[in-house]
């Protein structure tokens, strides 16, 4: 009586094996680093406005963190991202080549010209605006253009990973201006 039921076990057993191997992982319950942002197109009127003072980029645990001050009292302001497969420069259309698997356009209702004609962004170089070098998502950060009183940059990015846009306004030192924050996930 025993043979049987260490037989019956064993193939019990022997099916629970086969079942454990063909049936999928789940996936990961919980998003990476809690992040749920996705990768579609963001636009968002804002209370912003003036003009584009600065930008910088940082490296955060979880993204890397593109920010651009404008400065100046807040008039108007609107910004709009999202992927592109191919960055063109304002004005003219022409291809702008950047480094990264994908690439991500920011536009912002804030020029880089006063009206007198006083330029308030000058980068030294268009397109490496800030030294990404070793950054985990980003690959290069450049000024397309600034046309029609919209300025424009665009991400060369590792991946198309998911992303979030948001505006600081009152900021202490940028004359009541704002903080137009781009962040780019590591991973999905």
């Amino acid at each position: 009586m025993r043979t049987p039921l260490r037989l019956i076990l064993l193939t019990v057993t022997s099916i629970l094996a086969m079942l454990a191997l063909t049936v999928p992982v789940q996936a990961a319950t919980s998003p990476y680093c809690g992040i749920t942002w996705g990768s579609l197109d963001k636009s968002q009127a804002a209370d912003g406005g003036g003009f584009v003072d600065d930008v910088r980029a940082g490296e955060h645990p979880c993204f890397d963190r593109l920010v651009i001050d404008i400065y100046g009292t807040p008039t108007y302001g609107i910004w709009h991202a999202g992927y592109v497969d191919e960055v063109l420069a304002d004005g003219s259309g022409l291809p702008v080549p950047l480094r990264g698997g994908a690439f991500l356009q920011l536009s912002l209702r804030a020029p880089s010209l006063t009206p007198e004609g006083t330029l308030t962004y000058v980068p030294a170089d268009d397109r490496e605006l800030v030294n990404v070098t070793g950054f985990r998502t980003f690959r290069q950060v450049a000024l397309t253009g600034a046309f029609e009183g919209v300025t424009t940059f665009a991400l060369g990015v590792r991946a198309r990973l998911p992303y979030r846009v948001f505006a600081l306004t009152g900021i202490p030192g940028t004359a009541n201006g704002t903080r137009v924050v781009l962040d780019v996930a590591h991973a999905w």
